[in-house]
């Protein structure tokens, strides 16, 4: 193997360039990833909607006559929390075992790290595919017009694409070095799902409640939302989010640079 594919003598950028532009490696072993979670299913990846949507059905008339919401109004509002909630924390929640899950290709082969951060996002990116399609029924039902308003959805989406990106080599590298991390990840997502509006509306806090939408999280989630409910999301959540975005990039560009070369040391 050449010095010039080696990853002790690729700059940080070479390293991720490199295992960005290869979409034929980390797109194939991530649907790979899901062809064998579900392999002998009859149904394969469609368990993922049917699960979804069941929860969804069940949970939506229960939490509407709680919070004594309107079901038209609450239901399109719950199908989306959870459906990009759970898109949301598999993400964050993978990227903590993106280097230790892919052990065996970095100690066989001179494969550029960034390449398997990747491949998580790839399968997520499936997964949530094949769960977006529940909220058509819901907001066909619910009478949501759309307007011009939607295509807020995109720049939305390319800044979570972003920060999943820069999370996952952070979070990569953090818990291949310290295991203990990815439990304390996971505590910490589970903890934040109760303070950001999945289950629950906004205008509902009391005055000083409203401090809990500024979590990075409920920013991001509301970006995503609201376009497709017709609305359009609070400036400040964008310039949030834009906030977060360069300081999630700065923070994962220093420890990309200086930590990379030790990931296949700490498997």
């Amino acid at each position: 193997m050449s010095q010039a594919h080696s990853n002790l003598h690729r700059t940080a950028w070479g390293d991720w360039w490199e295992g960005t532009r290869r979409t034929d490696i980390w797109w194939t072993l991530a649907w790979f990833d899901i062809v064998l979670r579900y392999r002998r299913s009859m149904l394969g990846p469609l368990w993922l909607t049917l699960s979804m949507a069941a929860m969804i059905g069940g949970m939506g008339p229960l939490y509407s006559a709680l919070f004594g919401t309107e079901l038209s109004k609450f239901f399109p509002h719950l199908a989306l929390g959870i459906i990009f909630w759970n898109f949301l924390s598999s993400m964050v929640n993978d990227s903590c075992n993106a280097f230790v899950g892919s052990g065996n290709y970095l100690k066989q082969g001179y494969f550029p790290i960034s390449l398997f951060v990747w491949r998580s996002m790839a399968r997520n990116l499936i997964q949530f595919a094949h769960q977006i399609v529940i909220y058509i029924p819901v907001a066909l039902w619910a009478g949501i017009s759309l307007s011009s308003h939607v295509l807020l959805f995109v720049p939305a989406f390319l800044l979570l694409m972003v920060n999943a990106q820069a999370l996952g080599l952070m979070l990569g590298l953090v818990c291949t070095r310290y295991r203990d991390i990815t439990q304390i990840v996971t505590s910490v997502m589970q903890m934040l799902m109760f303070l950001t509006p999945v289950f629950w509306l906004p205008e509902t806090l009391p005055g000083r409640g409203q401090y809990i939408l500024y979590n990075p999280l409920a920013q991001m989630l509301d970006l995503l939302r609201a376009p497709l409910m017709g609305n359009v999301s609070a400036a400040h959540n964008w310039w949030g989010i834009l906030g977060w975005t360069a300081i999630n990039l700065v923070l994962a560009s220093m420890l990309f640079s200086k930590y990379r070369r030790r990931v296949v040391y700490w498997l």
